[in-house]
């Protein structure tokens, strides 16, 4: 790894590799003299405080998120995470043992433990830049459903061990309206369904219907205008579209050959493929990517160039699609790499996460056919350590993700794979004309219904390939339709602990704006004797 980057490490991180290089008077210096310290030693990182190896695929061993505490900034330590404790009440639940769960605190405790999950989260699974940390803050606190997004892991933490007796499946993990979406095939053709893979882990089938009902129950009231009778509403067609969804693949056993095109589409599906079909590829790089000689990426605010490691990027694809076994299509022109930019400002779970767009020629040779390869940075799964134990198992970060979306999704993306940056993990998808996903702000309350229910029957779809291409060795289908049990009462299962989590949601928001206008996220490394 260069020693450039040491300049992107924290403290913290910096202190680690401090100790793992015997520094003396570690303790004592500054961040700036840490990393002019370890430049003099001669580690360019090469200690690895995420965890992600340095294997081929970026996808070693998990971070040490339970280590011993390091010397901090101003004679503080670096933080511990509670991921141990936390898999131990997961453990502790799902043997049935009458346990204390975090949903159960109310007033000042509450308060306390959503603060402190929010800064843990950042310490270890999301950001190490500061910048990019204070950003999603930002975008948490203006929004309810914003902070539902970018808070999975306080969400999972109320479920811990949840749900034990219910079937294992490969689930999504972050199941919400924004989480569907067209996306390209791997015949290079729109499909519609999940389109994000990055929280997947195995784990009781009811943990997706629990944060989609959720999601759809807030997002309903938030970005549709629905009132309450209203969004229940849609949650009920969300559930009974999984349902019917799931008992449609045991009746007929055709998952592995389904896909939602634009032929065979519910009519508000195939009008949004008609829609992102209708953007030509020449036009969407000249708007979106490439700058007004199509030589490269256009500098923007959120898109800032870094030509000077073509070369780099160059080993980094070649590497990345000898080590996926990515069937290299016509249309990438043997995978040559023209530009390379930072992606800056995206997502919202996902928001400071590091992001790279990658250039690559097209065989035209003028810039109306190149394509962009996006690498967002992995991470742990939100659902790691908390889901009841189980044989099944979905460890990494970019590998995790690739290997999940190639269970999930029939005939997807065929550059979706894993690769390693600058000793980090990283998934690898294209970006293309056609991804694209409905503005929940923009339709109808009858549209809302329709749409919950086709997002249900694809979340069917989804995990009814669990135990085709995943890892489950039993019938998927008839478990779960026998342990749902009766519909409406399932339903109304769903829609209840929704209605919990929405209430728990907002209150969670408004002590998180609270503490946000008081500072309580400025300073995530510190913890003192």
């Amino acid at each position: 790894m260069a020693d450039t980057t040491l300049d992107d490490r924290t403290r913290a991180e910096l202190a680690a590799l401090a100790r793992e290089a015997d520094l003396p008077g570690r303790s004592s210096m500054n961040r700036a003299q840490l990393i002019e310290a370890l430049r003099d030693r001669g580690n360019g990182g090469g200690a690895d405080p995420n965890g992600d190896g340095a294997g081929a695929l970026g996808d070693g061993p998990e971070p040490p998120e339970d280590a011993a505490r390091t010397t901090g900034e101003r004679g503080g330590r670096s933080p511990v995470s509670r991921v141990a404790a936390f898999e131990t009440l997961a453990r502790a639940r799902a043997e049935g043992q009458m346990v204390l769960v975090p949903r159960q605190l109310h007033g000042n405790d509450r308060r306390m433990h959503v603060r402190e999950t929010v800064r843990e989260d950042h310490r270890f699974r999301i950001d190490r830049n500061a910048e990019g940390t204070q950003e999603k803050f930002d975008v948490l606190a203006d929004s309810q459903y914003a902070f539902f997004r970018g808070t999975a892991l306080l969400f999972y933490r109320d479920m811990a061990g949840e749900d034990a007796r219910m079937p294992t499946v490969l689930a999504l993990g972050d199941v919400h309206p924004g989480n569907f979406g067209v996306m390209p095939s791997a015949d290079n053709v729109p499909i519609f369904g999940v389109n994000d893979f990055d929280e997947a882990s195995y784990a009781p089938f009811t943990w997706d219907l629990k944060r989609g009902s959720t999601g759809f129950l807030l997002g309903a009231e938030v970005l549709g205008g629905r009132g309450p009778g209203k969004a229940e509403e849609v949650v009920r067609c969300f559930v009974r579209g999984y349902l019917d969804g799931m008992a449609t693949f045991a009746r007929r056993g055709d998952e592995t050959d389904t896909q939602v095109r634009r032929d065979n589409a519910p009519p508000l599906i195939a009008d949004l493929i008609a829609g992102a079909v209708a953007r030509p590829r020449a036009g969407w790089l000249a708007d979106k990517h490439l700058n007004p000689t199509r030589t490269g990426f256009k500098v923007s605010r959120k898109c800032v160039p870094v030509t000077s490691r073509v070369e780099e990027f160059q080993e980094i694809v070649d590497r990345y699609v000898a080590e996926n076994g990515i069937d290299v299509p016509a249309r990438a022109n043997g995978m040559q790499v023209k530009d390379v930019a930072r992606r800056l400002g995206k997502g919202t779970a996902s928001l400071g996460l590091t992001r790279y767009h990658v250039l690559l020629g097209g065989p035209a040779g003028d810039g109306t056919d190149d394509l962009v390869l996006e690498f967002k940075q992995a991470r742990r799964s939100a659902l790691a350590g908390l889901v009841p134990p189980s044989n099944f198992r979905l460890d990494g970060y970019g590998g995790r993700i690739r290997d999940a979306q190639r269970v999930q999704l029939v005939g997807g993306d065929v550059f979706f794979g894993a690769a390693s940056v600058d000793g980090q993990s990283f998934m690898v998808r294209e970006r293309a004309p056609y991804r694209d996903d409905l503005d929940l702000e923009d339709i109808s309350g009858s549209e809302w219904r329709e749409y919950a229910g086709i997002c249900g029957r694809v979340l069917a779809h989804t995990h009814s390939l669990s135990d085709d291409a995943g890892e489950v060795d039993y019938d998927v289908e008839p478990a779960v339709l026998e342990a749902a049990g009766e519909p409406e009462l399932f339903v109304d299962d769903m829609l209840r602990f929704a209605g919990e989590a929405v209430d728990r949601l907002r209150a969670d928001h408004a002590a998180f704006r609270a503490d946000h206008a008081l500072g309580a996220f400025q300073h995530l490394e510190l913890v003192y004797d």
